[in-house]
């Protein structure tokens, strides 16, 4: 076990060092933010050393600004000391990680590490962020006894959303420091990939490779910016933000520096002259429209609408509906392998670029094994965990067939490399080869096989359900998986995870198998999302039919079945990340914990379709804001309802799970991984503790209601917003539903409730909201336009 990390230094409060610092923050470490003395510096008195400050002062409040929020949770700024770099490195002195984010410029470097050297404790590590320097340069000008502590730990900005961190060891750096270096890396919940000590090291060289491969082909292909951005997204297994916006919102200056950098250091690389920006780019560069951060640079927001670069005329224009048959014959295939195939064999203008950008794209990136990393592994990993690429270069050739590929490459007169055909000479034809729990990779190097290396402590469900000994049971909603040492775990797999009749009748089974045949269940996926709450074509369709019958049984279903679970005698854990919306979020509050990943988006949020939650959602929410204080005598409960309503009739969804913990959509006590790869194992962990530590099923709860006056109280506020134009008359009466069954119906304050009781309210106004026109309408709404409809 590689020694923990309390305390860290981060030297440089730009952007990027204080996106590191809030990350380190929010993983609860105690961070220092030093930065340089402000130059203009004329405050005397009691405040100039705050003044001596600033920059690392201003930094931080910037941060707690910004959106996205750099940090989980803004309390964590707490943990942040700001500083300055004469008067406070001797704070080193207590630090385990030294983070250098400053200048790009070695002789500013070499000053700072003279200066720091005097400080750094021996056992502590010191890294550069530097994506743009020599780490052999840099080394030789670290100070003797430093030289064998000293990386590069490559952040991707922003550092708490970018799950690429690139390690790059210098000629001097042990391999305990490049191990420890790895941990926390991987501590800090990033994908960590071995790169080496090449210009722009592995994700922006063969990034911007492909980014200038459609700037410079998208003339002679006669598209515009918009039509590139719709190609180069989704249908080719890349973000929907394509390669122009993606460039906007990374800063156009950005961009340039890293395509600059590539082609002043590159002069033996056969397609440097690729890295040469267009005119046309270099008129924005020249022009400082950089992009989102100065309002215009590729696209411009004006108003509520976002204008285009015309490459014509060089000013912008509304966007023009972009239509291509190979897009559209590619949106209903799910599988990134074969969307990406049947879209470069198709023979229109869009699938002809496409094919064109991945081909060099694929031959630029098999020229760069050996180069800017060992092996093919570290470079699809670095291109699916920083770019955002649903699958890496080598993965994308074995899902197009290398073979096929191949000859069409040379085809076309398209050099394929010798690493290429050598391996097609050995009878290979894939580049990866074998199921995914014992995969193996093909070397270039040694024309062998080698085995990719698998973290113990991550689960890949895939890989179990490959085993057929692993799947216990399954249907079309839903599989339950053999997770070993006793644990049990129901995968949901509908469309973005969504609850239907076939994932209640399987969490059903998975309750049953588990009390029977296992210590404990967890509830969780490895899709896009947790699940985005319940199917909502279905409830709409009954309610357009009127079937109000099937709607209640479908209601009853969720509601008993999410009660045997919270009742169950083994322990029941659900791991949320991402969306975890409406019903998917009240499976989570009825389990016996969550471990949930620290991106989790949660909510309830039917009031946005015009419903209220039934599958005790408002159970929960009474529960979580009022359990603490039912039993202390002349406590006002009136702001704890209010509270749990507001949750409900905003529809407020957490921006962190740290946040959700405050929202007490998690409890207190629900444990955060900030490793989403780990997270199954962590959960199994912590259903297993649970079941060892002699887990007994809670008791059903006896609450006492706020009563009637609580909720016409609160009420009256409601009215006031509806007065003042605040809400509509239907916002009104979902919001007055919502508060009849927060406060336990038509009863006196004290009332004591089952929590049957509470589920009954909400069964009955969920069937009630059903049959309101407009309600249907705002389910329509978010049916067929994905937008919410506010009526």
């Amino acid at each position: 076990m590689v020694d923990k990390v309390e305390t860290a230094a981060v030297l440089g409060a730009g952007v990027m060092g204080t996106g590191i610092a809030a990350h380190l923050a929010g993983a609860g470490i105690r961070v220092h933010l030093l930065d340089i003395v402000p130059p203009d510096l004329k405050e005397a008195g009691p405040e100039a050393g705050k003044q001596r400050d600033r920059f690392a002062r201003d930094a931080l409040k910037k941060a707690l600004a910004a959106k996205p929020a750099p940090f989980f949770d803004p309390d964590a700024a707490r943990l942040i000391t700001p500083g300055n770099l004469e008067d406070h490195l001797d704070r080193i002195r207590t630090c385990d990680l030294v983070i250098e984010a400053i200048v790009e410029d070695l002789g500013v470097k070499k000053a700072l590490y003279e200066r720091i050297a005097p400080f750094l404790p021996e056992h502590a590590l010191l890294a550069s962020n530097t994506s743009g320097l020599s780490i052999k340069e840099m080394s030789g000008v670290v100070p003797e006894g430093i030289a064998t502590r000293f990386l590069v730990m490559h952040f991707f900005n922003p550092p708490r959303y970018m799950h690429l961190l690139e390690v790059i060891p210098s000629p001097t750096t042990s391999p305990a420091a490049l191990a420890r270096a790895v941990e926390i890396g991987e501590f800090l919940g990033k994908g960590v990939v071995y790169g080496k000590d090449t210009p722009n090291f592995i994700a922006n060289r063969i990034g911007i490779h492909g980014l200038m491969l459609a700037m410079h082909g998208m003339k002679e292909a006669n598209l515009t910016i918009e039509e590139v951005d719709k190609i180069a997204g989704p249908p080719m297994g890349r973000p929907r933000t394509g390669a122009f916006q993606l460039a906007d919102l990374v800063g156009i200056d950005v961009i340039a520096h890293v395509a600059k950098n590539c082609y002043d250091n590159l002069p033996h690389d056969e397609a440097r002259a690729l890295f040469k920006l267009p005119e046309w780019v270099n008129d924005l560069i020249r022009e400082k429209r950089f992009g989102r951060k100065t309002g215009a640079g590729f696209y411009k927001k004006q108003g509520s609408e976002i204008l285009v670069l015309d490459l014509e005329t060089g000013d912008y224009r509304p966007q023009k509906k972009v239509r291509f048959d190979s897009i559209a014959a590619t949106k209903n295939i799910d599988d990134p392998g074969q969307r990406l195939k049947a879209f470069i064999a198709a023979d229109d203008p869009a699938g002809r670029f496409a094919w064109k950008i991945l081909a060099g794209s694929l031959v630029y990136s098999a020229r760069r094994i050996g180069e800017i990393a060992d092996d093919i592994v570290q470079i699809d990993r670095g291109m699916r965990w920083g770019f955002g690429w649903e699958l890496g270069p080598f993965e994308a050739w074995d899902a197009i067939g290398v073979v096929e590929s191949t000859e069409r490459m040379k085809a076309e007169g398209l050099e394929v490399p010798t690493e290429i055909t050598q391996m097609l000479e050995t009878g290979r034809k894939s580049f990866y080869d074998g199921p995914l729990h014992e995969r193996d990779f093909y070397a270039p190097e040694t024309k062998r096989a080698v085995r990719v290396k698998l973290d113990p402590r991550e689960i890949n469900l895939a890989a179990l359900k490959e085993q057929r000994t692993k799947v216990v049971a399954k249907n079309l909603g839903a599989s339950l998986l053999d997770l070993d040492d006793g644990c049990l775990c129901l995968e949901v797999h509908t469309k973005m995870n969504t609850i239907d009749d076939d994932v209640v009748k399987m969490l059903r089974t998975a309750i049953t198998e588990a009390e029977k045949n296992f210590e404990a269940l967890v509830i969780g996926n490895q899709g896009e999302h947790f699940g985005a709450g319940a199917n909502l074509m279905l409830i709409y369709m009954n309610a357009q039919q009127k079937q109000w019958t099937q709607i209640d049984a479908a209601v009853t279903a969720l509601q008993k079945t999410l009660q045997s679970m919270r009742y169950a005698r083994v322990p029941v854990v659900a791991a949320p990340f991402q969306y975890t919306f409406g019903g998917c979020a009240e499976i989570a509050m009825a389990a016996d914990a969550c471990q949930a990943w620290a991106e989790t988006y949660m909510g309830l949020v039917e009031v946005g379709a015009g419903l209220i939650p039934a599958g005790g959602g408002c159970l929960r929410m009474v529960e979580r804001w009022t359990g603490d204080v039912q039993d202390l005598e002349g406590v006002d409960i009136l702001p704890f309802i209010g509270q749990g309503s507001l949750n409900i009739a905003l529809a407020k969804v957490s921006t962190s799970a740290e946040e959700a913990k405050k929202q007490r959509y998690l409890s207190p006590t629900d444990g955060i991984s900030l490793n989403h790869d780990r997270l199954l194992y962590e959960a199994k962990q912590r259903a297993l503790g649970l079941a060892r530590a002699g887990y007994r099923p809670p008791r059903p709860r006896i609450i006492k209601a706020a009563g009637l006056d609580v909720a016409k109280t609160i009420e009256m506020r409601v009215w006031g917003m509806r007065e003042g134009g605040y809400a509509s008359e239907h916002d009104a009466l979902i919001a007055g539903k919502v508060l009849h069954i927060l406060c336990g119906g038509t009863v006196a304050a004290g009332t004591m409730l089952t929590e049957q009781d509470y589920l009954d309210l909400e069964r009955e106004a969920f069937i009630s909201l059903c049959g309101e026109e407009k309600t249907q309408k705002r389910m329509e709404s978010l049916l067929m336009t994905n937008k919410p409809l506010r009526n």
